[in-house]
């Protein structure tokens, strides 16, 4: 099947949406094994001898002492705790490489050079390119063989590959199920395609990619997020697997915002997964989510789940029950229902919270 290319006016402009069967594409990433050009997403490299503390001193991820091999999840806030930027960060022979969204790139590579200031750390592009595979046959010998490994690594964790670039285990949702990026030279990446298409795993799109993750309740930033996010509000902040945000590290920007909210709030927003009415038109990424003729929320990532149907994940306010009637789409057309388990857990009492509730109760 030829190559349907990605929307033009959408976040993965440039590489392949689907080869003509997205919905059995989706099938073969759920029981077999499918490769899936993400080669758009911008790479950067840190070096230098202070890369791991002064990173860590910018960011929410605790990593002035990250292991070789070892990835993690990482933010970038505003002083305000809003989330500017959001990327995977690999340590990996002395080189700290950061993989970001498309349009991401050059601004955070901008941002990192404006705070190099004395340390001793050089920022630079690199001309890498991420192909990731999804599927229960990626631990197979014939696979393995192709990737050139042995085993697979561990979870979030990397292993430098013969040719250059490197091998990353990414967090499954699903049982048996296996996620892995290879981030290898871009003029490298269709010798790997070949060879991984030779042992036996299917072509995807990107298609295939979105809908794993939005049935996961995987945020994507500037998506499912816009600029008065905080990452409570979207699950990258102390939660298991993809974690972006460390509580008990030294000062960063924005961290006032993320100890308050965390001690004594509750984040204004919640990220959950909503089913659309399939009879009617697909709404859109920004689109409003509407309760009884008010605005609740807005739409984050659309996308049509061969399991689920036309799924999108949603910031809705926080408290909404998951019965509310909601209607969203350019015209308010489109019912939408919030999927119960994509719900985040009842609010817990943070410690500062439990504390103030105590002392009012001694003083009456």
């Amino acid at each position: 099947m030829a190559a349907v290319p990605a929307p033009s006016t959408g976040p993965d402009a440039g590489v392949t949406w689907h080869y003509g069967d997205p919905l059995g594409e989706q099938r073969a990433a759920e029981s077999d094994a499918v490769l899936m050009d993400r080669s758009h997403r911008k790479v950067i490299t840190l070096t230098g001898g202070d890369r791991q503390t002064w990173l860590h001193s910018i960011s929410t991820q605790h990593v002035s002492e990250l292991p070789d091999g070892a990835s993690t999840e990482n933010l970038s806030l505003d002083g305000q705790g809003r989330v500017e930027d959001h990327w995977i960060q690999t340590e990996l022979g002395g080189i700290t490489y950061l993989d970001t969204e498309p349009w991401r790139g050059e601004p955070l590579l901008d941002y990192l050079r404006k705070m190099v200031f004395w340390s001793d750390v050089s920022p630079a592009a690199a001309d890498l390119a991420v192909l990731s595979l999804l599927g229960p046959r990626l631990a197979e010998r014939p696979v393995l063989d192709a990737l050139g490994v042995d085993a697979l690594p561990a979870g979030m964790t990397a292993a430098a590959l013969p040719g250059g670039g490197f091998l990353r285990r990414m967090p499954s949702a699903q049982a048996g199920q296996v996620e892995l990026d290879l981030v290898v030279p871009r003029d490298e990446a269709p010798e790997w395609r070949n060879r991984l298409v030779q042992a036996k795993i299917r072509p995807a799109g990107v298609w295939a990619y979105e809908a794993h993750r939005v049935a996961a309740v995987r945020p994507r930033l500037g998506v499912d997020t816009d600029e008065r996010t905080i990452p409570h509000e979207v699950g990258w902040i102390g939660g298991p697997g993809l974690g972006a945000v460390h509580l008990d590290k030294g000062c960063y920007r924005g961290q006032e915002t993320i100890a308050r909210v965390h001690n004594l709030g509750k984040p204004p927003r919640m990220l959950v997964l909503l089913h659309l009415d399939g009879s009617a038109d697909r709404p859109s990424t920004g689109d409003a989510v509407q309760a009884n003729g008010r605005s609740v929320g807005r739409l984050g990532t659309v996308v049509d789940h061969v399991d689920l149907g036309p799924v999108a994940l949603a910031l809705l306010k926080r408290g909404l029950p998951a019965d509310t009637e909601l209607v969203t789409g350019a015209d308010a057309g489109v019912t939408a229902v919030i999927d119960p388990d994509s719900m985040p857990p009842p609010d817990a009492v943070g410690a500062g919270r439990a504390a103030v509730e105590r002392l009012r109760g001694t003083s009456r």
